[in-house]
Formats: C-alpha cells, structure tokens, sequence
C-alpha cells in the first residue's frame, strides 16, 4: 500500500466514522464514496473499526489510569465510557455486527476481537494477566458493567463551546499557530 493510499484510505475511514456517529443505526456506511474502493468488503471495514475501537481503548485506559490510578477496574470502566461517548457509531456498529454477523467468518471475527477486549480490560483493571485462561472471563464481566453503568451523551451534553477538542483538532490548532 503505497503513502498515498494509506492517506486516502485514512480519509475515508474518518468520513466512514463520522456517518456512523450521525447516524448510530448500527449499520456500516457501504454506501459512502470511496468505501467500496478502499476496502475489501464489510468484513474489511468492520474489522478496521473494530482495531480502530480497540486502539482508541488501550490508549485512554492508559491514559485514565496515570491520572487515576488507585481503582483500576473504575478506570477501566470510566476509559471505556468516554471512547463509547466519542465513537458512539462504531461502538453500535460493533455491538449490531456481534449480535447478528452477516456470516460465519465476520462471527468468528468478532468473538476473537472481543475476547481480545476482554482480556485487555482484565488485565487493565488488575484481574488477570494476559496468558490467565480466565482473562476473558472477567474482562466479559468488567465490559458488562461499563455497559451497564454507562449513559450515552445526549446532543445536549456536545454543545460546541463546551466540547472538549479533540486530538485532531488541538493538533491542527497547533499546527495553526
């Protein structure tokens, strides 16, 4: 893949990010230009959002946990609500492609990313370790109690002068100056 169509490969990711954040239908944008060029079917696109969620979720439990570090499953729990407030689209992406995979290599697809989940959110939170055959386990456990505390951001809660920037934008700003 050469410099300048990982760029626009990038590009349409993000545009396929934001559709799914604005419509939140769970349903995976095929339909926006670029999409069906760049990638290589849904399972492509669906697996791409899935490492784009995992990434985005290793990093903010880090994150979280140098500025807290004293409970680290309410860590875990806090890092994984705030990446289900900024990607609301794919996290119902995911959860809609888990429940009802299109076929049997997106389900097997699925399950191996969410387990990996799991184990990151044990071992994150202190639980386990990563060869721990149980990691899974309680990492499942510890997801069930993020979703069950977790109360998605209504428009309200995003007012523009409230909002905090997001890296890209800070980022931009910089360059900017």
């Amino acid at each position: 893949m050469t410099w300048t169509s990982f760029h626009s490969r990038g590009e349409i990711l993000r545009d396929v990010i934001d559709t799914a954040d604005r419509r939140l239908d769970g349903r995976l944008p095929m339909d926006l230009d670029g999409v069906v060029e760049k990638f290589d079917g849904e399972l492509d696109l669906l697996c791409t959002l899935q490492l784009k969620w995992h990434t985005r979720l290793a990093g903010r439990i880090e994150r979280v946990l140098m500025e807290q570090p004293m409970d680290l499953e309410a860590g875990v729990i806090a890092a994984w609500h705030e990446v289900a407030d900024e990607m609301p689209g794919v996290r119902a992406i995911l959860d809609q492609h888990l429940a009802a995979p299109l076929d049997d290599t997106m389900r097997a697809a699925m399950t191996k990313a969410v387990s990996k989940e799991h184990i990151l959110l044990a071992v994150m939170a202190g639980h386990a370790a990563v060869a721990d055959d149980l990691a899974a386990t309680v990492g499942a456990r510890i997801a069930e109690r993020a979703r069950a505390t977790y109360s998605p951001l209504t428009t309200a809660d995003l007012e523009p002068d409230v909002r905090q920037p997001t890296l890209f934008e800070r980022l931009k700003s910089v360059l900017a100056a």
